[in-house]
């Protein structure tokens, strides 16, 4: 199956897929409680903590069916017990919505608040460990893609290891193509999706977990489905406690292997990096400004001012007639910024052609710094 139409997505996932991974998906038929499948489901888990090879050995991949939210939701009602007391440190969409989980589970939490535009208050999170030891767990999110952001994890899990407190983190958008230091970080588990930054297929999610934490301590799942435990004890043999999706784990064993092959999560970083140069000098030299500084990105995406005049509307829809889809900001960054993601099998060629689609939008008017 070829597609003839070809869309260039420039949101924060799902992305444009290789021709290779959407063949993947035209694969036989199968029953998830087959031993096939169940040796495709040992694969996956194997090659999904390989990704970072510090995680081999004392980590298990938790394969769900469901998005990224459903990993972080199924991380955090899993693994804070009830008995236990979280700090949740947000600065954006993705970690105000993680406060929102706890809450609804009924979790005891604190939560330190940065304006979305600024970096975590880790100065904030060092003095609640400080001032009080109940805390088992701290929250944030790796990469908000609400700005871009690369929040400060190497700082924040710094913290975590010298006060002995659990690191939990989503890494929804970061998966694949920015540094994870599991050790460093008093990582015990972070959350993330395959139709990000792996190039799957939406449809599965995961949860890299401290293997230490099932031996060591009993879930605090307040829901069934998103239960890890559960899910660990069939995923030992390859098997889950509910349906999975067996035509996106084909994709997915696929994209890893892609991964593999191109050179792992530090060439896609440097690919992403590239790409994401090239869109902001061009813009830059169009007056279009970013949001936040160059040095607080992700590799994966950028929030850039709109230019007077402009409304994200206007851009996404000139740019839709072109094939290339942006996305817009979100809540009281709707109407000041539109977003741009490096993500997906997109050629050069393609960012070239983006480029020029770009003039033609931008130089119709003045635009000045």
């Amino acid at each position: 199956m070829t597609i003839n139409h070809r869309n260039i997505l420039l949101n924060p996932g799902p992305v444009t897929l290789s021709e290779r991974v959407r063949q993947a998906l035209l694969r036989e038929d199968l029953c998830h409680r087959e031993p096939e499948f169940a040796q495709l489901m040992l694969d996956i888990k194997s090659r999904l903590v390989s990704v970072y090879p510090e995680a081999v050995g004392n980590y298990e991949a938790i394969v769900l069916t469901g998005s990224g939210t459903c990993a972080v939701e199924a991380m955090l009602s899993s693994l804070i017990p009830q008995s236990g007391k979280a700090l949740i440190v947000t600065n954006g969409v993705y970690g105000e919505r993680m406060a929102k989980m706890v809450k609804i589970h009924q979790k005891n939490l604190v939560v330190v608040t940065s304006p979305w535009e600024e970096p975590m208050n880790c100065d904030a999170v060092e003095q609640h460990l400080t001032q009080d030891s109940s805390f088992t767990h701290v929250v944030a999110v790796h990469h908000e893609t609400t700005t871009g952001r690369l929040n400060d994890i190497a700082k924040l899990g710094e913290i975590c290891r010298s006060r002995n407190v659990a690191l939990l983190l989503d890494c929804v958008s970061s998966f694949g193509a920015e540094n994870i230091q599991f050790s460093e970080w008093n990582l015990e588990a972070c959350a993330a999706t395959v139709n990000k930054c792996l190039h799957g297929v939406p449809g599965l999610s995961f949860v890299l977990t401290k293997k230490s934490v099932f031996e060591s301590r009993y879930t605090a799942a307040s829901s069934l489905y998103l239960d890890i435990y559960g899910y660990h004890q069939q995923q030992l043999e390859g098997y889950s406690p509910f349906t999975q999706s067996v035509q996106v784990s084909y994709a997915l064993q696929e994209a890893l292997k892609e991964l593999e092959e191109e050179g792992g999560w530090q060439s896609r970083n440097e690919l992403y990096k590239n790409r994401s140069q090239i869109i902001q000098n061009s813009l830059q030299s169009l007056g279009i400004r970013t949001l936040l500084n160059y040095a607080d990105y992700s590799c994966v995406l950028k929030s850039y001012r709109l230019p007077p005049d402009y409304s994200y509307y206007d851009i996404h829809k000139q740019l839709k007639k072109h094939k290339f889809i942006i996305y817009a900001g979100q809540g009281g960054l709707e109407k000041t910024i539109f977003r741009i993601a490096n993500m997906g099998n997109i050629y050069h060629s393609e960012i070239q052609e983006l480029i020029q689609c770009f003039e033609k939008l931008f130089l119709a008017k003045a635009i000045k710094l």
